[in-house]
């Protein structure tokens, strides 16, 4: 059995097929480890999110920025922006089975060797810490009061992690270290605006502010103005398929890397 993990998909289907074509994937005794942000911006999110919730157990999806932005969105916390391309997904007859779906997939994944989060861990979470943590928001995102979390998602605010954090403060601090993290100071403050590659004055890299622990390696998504970034630690595998990057996917046993073009669906820039 091998494991694969792969980049910010985001609606890139035929990218998709393309990459498992190319790593000779068997649904019957592979798996697949979605980074996130299985949707949005690009021409067929429907049929990703379709195809990913089709695998079964074969597949292994953690929730990135777009993913509950979708879920927002079609609950009516969010309003579209005029960049999504999320239509399909919320006129399509299995749209609730679907959102539900997703709505039930987790923050973090960690299984031996590796842990799996969309953007990204901040520097006083272990691993084992931050999976305790992403279950407090997945336990509120499955229960019946998770359109109350999704109307209190959004935002920047607090900007650091404290233990003592209460309520909708302290899931949307989990939610954007997890989901949303690049850059932070060395007083734990994130900066959740800037999105390119370089560290706004004062911030550094999340990864580079981790400490040295004997853990499991990260794989993470999110930041395609980065690109592919790999070391003993931290595996960063949006390469901007959206953008007209490559869609990517990284075999876990052995760091194994196969790559596909992408035609390109928005234009490069300020990206997200």
């Amino acid at each position: 059995m091998a494991r694969y993990a792969i980049g910010d998909v985001q609606g890139c289907h035929d990218e998709l097929l393309a990459l498992l074509a190319r790593v000779g994937f068997d649904a019957t005794c592979d798996r697949l480890w979605f980074v996130g942000d299985l949707v949005n911006r690009g021409p067929k999110s429907l049929e990703v999110l379709r195809m990913a919730r089709a695998l079964g157990e074969a597949a292994v999806v953690v929730l990135g920025n777009h993913d509950l932005h979708l879920v927002a969105v079609a609950e009516g916390a969010a309003r579209k922006r005029d960049d999504d391309t999320l239509d399909a997904i919320l006129s399509a007859p299995d749209r609730d089975e679907l959102l539900g779906w997703l709505r039930a997939r987790p923050l973090m994944h960690v299984e031996r060797d590796y842990a799996m989060v969309h953007a990204g861990l901040l520097p006083e979470w272990t691993v084992a810490r931050a999976r305790e943590l992403a279950g407090e928001v997945e336990r509120v995102l499955r229960g019946s009061s998770y359109r109350d979390f999704l109307a209190n998602m959004y935002g920047s605010t607090p900007g650091a992690w404290s233990d003592g954090l209460e309520g909708w403060a302290r899931l949307r601090v989990i939610v954007n270290a997890m989901t949303r993290i690049r850059f932070m100071n060395a007083g734990g403050h994130m900066e959740l605006k800037n999105k390119g590659a370089t560290p706004p004055p004062g911030f550094a890299a999340w990864y580079d502010a981790r400490p040295l622990r004997d853990e499991p390696a990260l794989v993470c998504g999110h930041w395609s103005t980065l690109g592919l970034k790999l070391d003993a630690r931290v595996a960063m595998l949006d390469t901007g398929c959206v953008w007209g990057g490559a869609l990517t996917a990284m075999r876990l046993e052995d760091r194994w890397l196969a790559q596909v073009p992408s035609q390109g669906y928005q234009p490069v820039g300020e990206n997200a």
